[in-house]
């Protein structure tokens, strides 16, 4: 069994996503690692570089700013580096995202006995999101609690609309549990920099003009917000984020009314998840980009 890992990224450093720490998070459990490094400003295609591993193998690719459109080239860069995948499962990992060590025996397990099972086409993983500090989760209802990390090599599987999932066509994928979590980074940065990074996400969906006008005042440090209602995570985090999580030395700013703004603050959310979570015991409307079969 060959296992493919892949991503892709750009001016990860600069941004501080912990691209390093998510590629070396997989490299035991790969054969390869495959990554889609676009053209920047900073130093992310030497800090890949340094990581000396020769599984790692970087494409070079340049972004075009004419389709910065609803986060199109977030999945045509992804479909770059998994097109240069040959193995029987391909392991996705965004720049923001890190496996735990303690979970690579499930997702080994998981493709081991889906193997000679072709009608599975995916694996599925649990999501952490980790909100302004590496000690906050999101359970918000607003945030997907699940995506598709594996998918089968060799099946027509394409990054579906702004690389948070995939199908093949139009049809979502028939996939099973890996049993493994996802911990995602991708909200907790000093917050000058939190604020570079959602509008340079902005720019992705909206080209810059549009990132400009909703984004105008681009030195500001971003508002998280009151944190007294998230989830306090008392368990580990994967040992590859040790340092960067000693190194965190930034301060929140007292939440303000823009803070307030986020979907996870609004009263009607917050309500409703609560009903969800102890009463329903379901989450209503959520979305699936994926078929569970198991």
């Amino acid at each position: 069994m060959k296992v493919s890992g892949f991503s892709f990224c750009r001016n990860a450093v600069r941004l501080y996503y912990p691209i390093e720490e998510s590629i070396r998070s997989a490299l035991s459990i790969v054969d390869e690692y495959v990554i889609a490094v676009g053209e920047g400003d900073d130093s992310t295609r030497s800090v890949i570089e340094s990581i000396g591993d020769p599984k790692i193998r970087i494409i070079d690719t340049q972004w075009d700013e004419s389709r910065f459109v609803r986060g199109q080239t977030n999945s045509e860069q992804t479909n770059i580096a998994l097109d240069a995948c040959d193995g029987d499962w391909c392991l996705y990992l965004q720049a923001d995202e890190v496996l735990h060590e303690d979970d690579h025996p499930a997702i080994l397990a998981a493709m081991r006995r889906s193997a000679g099972r072709p009608e599975v086409e995916g694996l599925l993983f649990d999501y952490l999101h980790f909100w302004a500090t590496y000690g906050h989760v999101q359970r918000a209802r607003n945030w997907y609690r699940h995506e598709v990390r594996v998918v089968r090599g060799g099946i027509g599987a394409r990054s579906w609309t702004d690389a948070q999932g995939f199908r093949i066509g139009n049809r979502k994928l028939r996939v099973v549990r890996s049993g493994a979590r996802i911990f995602h980074y991708g909200w907790v940065r000093p917050p000058r920099l939190m604020n570079q990074k959602t509008i340079a996400l902005a720019t992705l969906y909206y080209g810059p003009e549009g990132a400009k006008k909703r984004h105008p005042d681009a030195g500001e440090p971003f508002d998280y917000g009151p944190l007294t209602h998230l989830e306090p995570f008392a368990g580990t985090h994967p040992g590859v984020m040790a340092q960067r999580i000693r190194d965190r030395d930034w301060e929140l700013p007292d939440p303000g009314p823009q803070g307030m703004a986020h979907e996870h603050n609004r009263w009607w959310s917050r309500a409703l998840g609560w009903v969800e979570r102890n009463i329903l015991r379901t989450r209503l409307g959520e979305y699936r980009n994926y078929e569970l079969i198991d």
